[in-house]
């Protein structure tokens, strides 16, 4: 692979080793964090990395196992099997990325858990049959701790099959750094904007069911960047995505205008 396809991705503790020695280990991985702190962008380069392919599920409360199996469809007069992502991953040997498998329906769960021990197998009860995971076969999964608290959990049984490395923001000059070689946005721009989402991040008092992301300073770099005035930029990529709260916007517009 060209190494100017490679996803931008900066290290923040030591979680490139620690995915690294789960993939030599044959050990599922588990990645912990809020919405926009680069959980995503982490797989994208670690498979780039490890020169393997990469299948992803954005899960969500209709995913099913059927959904990551396979399925019977019907194709002219023949009933014929087609295998699913997590199939297919199976067999492959590449790495599987369950994206939120919170949201998931917890039969995915069940269906998945074989491949997360000493197992390292799939069973496909619509076929009797059961695979053996291919020696390069990696389940990577994500999940929002404390979202939706007590509705969107994972359980403490599945949670402990995986090794777990949590998520953060990074600190503000490695942020600030992240939006510059995103963007190319000017280093003061970048750092008012990290100070900005930092500020938002510390007012808890709001209430807000999500802060600012790194995803969402990226944003409004990219508009200011390509003309947009700073304010503006603040206003519908960091401040509108936050709430519909019209008290707590205009709040949040008010604080911002100050800092940018």
């Amino acid at each position: 692979m060209s190494e100017k396809t490679s996803p931008f991705y900066r290290e923040v503790g030591k979680e490139v080793s620690v995915f690294e020695k789960c993939f030599e280990n044959r050990l599922p991985f588990l990645l912990k964090g809020p919405t926009g702190t680069g959980k995503s962008r982490f797989v994208e380069y670690m498979a780039h990395k490890l020169e393997k392919k990469l299948l992803t599920v954005a899960c969500h409360e209709e995913t099913s196992s059927t959904d990551l199996v396979g399925r019977y469809i019907i194709e002219g007069a023949q009933t014929v099997w087609v295998d699913g992502p997590l199939t297919r991953a199976v067999k492959d040997g590449a790495i599987l990325y369950l994206d939120e498998i919170a949201e998931a329906r917890p039969d995915v769960i069940v269906a998945i858990h074989p491949l997360t021990d000493h197992r390292r197998e799939l069973y496909i009860d619509k076929l009797g049959e059961t695979i053996k995971a291919h020696p390069d076969f990696m389940l990577v999964a994500s999940f929002n701790p404390g979202y939706q608290k007590g509705f969107k959990e994972l359980k403490p049984s599945t949670k402990q099959r995986f090794i777990a490395h949590s998520f953060g923001y990074p600190n503000e000059k490695l942020e600030a750094e992240i939006l510059v070689k995103e963007t190319g946005i000017e280093p003061g721009i970048a750092k008012k904007l990290v100070n900005i989402g930092n500020k938002i991040r510390n007012l808890t008092e709001l209430g807000l069911s999500e802060t600012v992301s790194t995803r969402l300073l990226v944003d409004a770099a990219k508009l200011i960047t390509s003309g947009l005035p700073k304010r503006l930029s603040v206003e519908v990529a960091i401040v509108e995505p936050l709430t519909d709260d019209l008290e707590v916007i205009e709040a949040l517009k008010d604080l911002s205008n100050l800092m940018i």
